[in-house]
């Protein structure tokens, strides 16, 4: 069986990481094929949201170190151009975590855009214990996501965040009861592709672009980047909301936690 799964939903594609002996732990395999999950959910113009979870009750235990300990290269994560955790992709993906988000796993669930996490959840650097720095992202996405000091907080001491401790610092944005993450995170990835999708991604685009830009240049930046949805959707959406779409604050939340 596939070290990684594909299964589609209408709009909505959800990624499984299979290695469920190993708490789905990526060797370079499973990394590259999760690669090629990404950039053919990128390249399919029928999928607009992606969910990425793990078989078995577990989300990802990191990088395989029994195939490190043979020496393995582990650039095909994020260290090379084409590494699979390199940069976001155009389109959201939702992280739907339940169990174990350890080491290169935290890295694979920052880079989604959200998290849903079940009740045993668990995000930590586990690999501070065996000397493997982390190379997947996560001293650059990490920091931005919940501050420096929370950060270094878990990559100086490796310990365990559970669910609640993660949706208060914010490192996972909701907390649902056990089992239920992948459900949930596909019910809101639904929601998500039923929006008009240029403003949805170039909002996105922008919120990200902005983290290396100056003030001034990330505001120029999304005026440029808004343009497209200007030109294209938002006159018929306005039209919507004038004929009366909308009314009294209605705005329906099926999708969301």
């Amino acid at each position: 069986m596939s070290k990684i799964l594909v299964e589609h939903d209408g709009p909505v594609t959800t990624i499984v990481m299979n290695r469920p002996k190993v708490r789905n732990a990526l060797d370079n395999e499973a990394i590259e094929l999760l690669g090629d999950a990404f950039q053919s959910f990128e390249a399919d113009d029928d999928a607009r949201v992606a969910v990425l979870t793990g078989a078995d009750g577990a989300f990802c235990a990191g990088a395989d170190l029994k195939e490190m300990s043979k020496g393995a290269n582990y650039d095909a994560w994020a260290g090379s151009d084409n590494g699979t955790l390199r940069a976001p992709l155009s389109k959201p993906i939702i992280a739907a975590v339940e169990g174990h988000a350890c080491a290169g796993g935290l890295g694979v669930s920052l880079f989604c855009d959200l998290r849903v996490a079940d009740e045993t959840a668990v995000f930590a650097v586990f690999s501070r214990r065996w000397g493997v720095p982390m190379s997947d992202g996560t001293t650059v996405r990490l920091p931005r996501l919940v501050g420096m000091s929370k950060a270094l907080d878990m990559l100086l001491t490796g310990r365990a965040i559970g669910a609640e401790e993660a949706l208060q610092m914010g490192l996972a944005n909701y907390v649902v009861p056990k089992g239920q993450a992948r459900a949930e995170a596909e019910k809101m990835a639904l929601r998500v592709a039923e929006f008009p999708q240029i403003a949805m991604r170039s909002d996105r685009q922008s919120a990200y672009a902005q983290l290396g830009l100056p003030l001034d240049d990330a505001v120029l930046e999304e005026a440029r980047l808004a343009q497209a949805a200007k030109e294209q959707e938002a006159q018929s959406g306005a039209s919507r909301f004038a004929e009366g779409a909308g009314r009294h604050g209605s705005f329906e939340e099926k999708g969301t936690p």
